[in-house]
């Protein structure tokens, strides 16, 4: 039986090089070593507040999937990880929403469990707010938040419990590492700006 392959070579554009046709894309903001270096130390950091115990890493879908799988890999204590999903609709400005619903729960139980939320950014604070709250009322043993970006000066609430800050930004939008264009570009490397308009 003779067995033969055929290998065809791609000639599809790299995501990068279609950023670079888009005109929204502006400038890297965070190169992929400084997002890589700075995980890296928040993950150190978790791992020295939870050593002895097993926090729950709880991802909010979508563009907060990246920064988890990374954090969830520079943590090196036992830990779980699971998602939620929430969408905000109302007033749909930047950073805020007048009402917020969940499209998809957790599957772990955190009832006595270590709770980090994580998050892409924290803005006015609404949303991990009502995140916070929903999950305070399932009896976590505590419940502390990451975010990759921090807007501290845009938040309408107070007391939120954010823990870790990646990045504090200025008042930009941004594309990659797990921020979408129209749900593209999700894959670059780098922090990118974003102009639309």
């Amino acid at each position: 039986m003779t067995w033969s392959a055929s290998l065809s070579i791609s000639t599809s554009i790299s995501p990068a090089d279609r950023a670079h046709a888009d005109d929204r894309i502006g400038a890297i903001y965070l190169s992929a070593a400084e997002l890589a270096q700075r995980v890296r130390e928040i993950g150190a950091e978790i791992a020295h507040d939870y050593a002895g115990r097993e926090p729950v890493l709880v991802c909010s879908l979508k563009a907060s999937l990246v920064f988890a799988a990374d954090l969830s890999r520079a943590v090196p204590i036992l830990h779980s990880m699971d998602f939620v999903e929430l969408a905000g609709y109302g007033s749909a400005r930047m950073g805020g929403h007048q009402q917020i619903r969940v499209l998809k729960d957790l599957d772990l139980d955190v009832r006595g469990r270590d709770v980090i939320i994580v998050e892409d950014v924290v803005d006015t604070g609404l949303t991990l707010n009502y995140l916070v709250r929903t999950l305070e009322l399932r009896g976590p043993a505590s419940v502390a938040a990451a975010t990759l970006l921090d807007r501290p000066y845009r938040r309408l609430v107070d007391d939120l419990p954010v823990r870790y800050v990646g990045f504090t930004v200025p008042d930009e939008l941004y594309v990659g590492y797990g921020f979408d264009l129209d749900e593209r570009y999700r894959e670059l490397p780098d922090l990118r700006l974003l102009t639309l308009g």
